[in-house]
């Protein structure tokens, strides 16, 4: 077995926001924040919503979303008629291989992704803001001010943060087939949005691969 490891940077395109599980209300105060580590309190995004985002959409990308019944992918469904193309069946495999599979027909997960921090070249930038998001009035087309506003904290584009991920290529694997698919997962992101309110434009990204 070998571990390859690839870094790099995510740099922030638009307004990035992943939450924070912070429930309280705070009067005058913003009431959506974004996660922020406990000992900074500066905002990161957490491996598990970096990971889980390439996944989903490598699987939308494999056609395999429509026969999970909206859960992950696994082997059990590998039986499903969509895979007589051996392409398709071929990819889906290296999916279960390097996210993992709960039947753990393929062994162990191959990747590990890593929080990821920002990065010392932003720390110097201002690293939240508030926006508020508002209601809009169908008959004027304009903004209902302080009716079902409220404020979100989202890290500003421009910031970038450092990722750090490790993959795994056991004896029987394909490398080039495994780092390919994962590097495919970053295009896919770089199209679409991480975190909360991508259809409002927030969470563009991209990412940088140090080679």
């Amino acid at each position: 077995m070998k571990i390859v490891k690839i870094t790099g940077k995510i740099e922030l395109l638009s307004g990035l926001h992943i939450g924070g599980g912070d429930d309280t209300m705070k009067i005058g105060g913003i009431d959506n924040g974004v996660i922020k580590d406990i000992n900074t309190n500066n905002p990161y995004i957490p491996g598990s919503s970096l990971k889980g985002k390439i996944r989903s959409l490598l699987e939308w990308d494999i056609g395999v979303v429509g026969i999970g019944d909206g859960n992950p992918f696994s082997s059990t469904l590998l039986n499903d008629p969509i895979f007589e193309d051996k392409d398709k069946k071929a990819s889906a495999e290296t999916l279960l291989k390097l996210f993992g599979d709960k039947e753990t027909l393929f062994g162990i997960t191959r990747i590990s992704v890593g929080d990821c921090p920002v990065s010392l070249e932003s720390n110097d930038m201002v690293l939240s803001e508030a926006k508020y998001e508002n209601v809009i009035d169908r008959n004027t087309g304009t903004a209902r001010h302080g009716v079902g506003a409220r404020q979100t904290e989202r890290v500003p584009a421009g910031v970038k943060f450092d990722f750090d991920i490790r993959v795994k290529i056991l004896d029987e694997d394909n490398e080039d087939n495994l780092i390919n698919m994962l590097k495919r997962g970053f295009e896919l992101l770089e199209d679409d949005y991480l975190g909360g309110s991508g259809s409002r434009g927030y969470g563009r990204v991209k990412f940088y691969i140090y080679e």
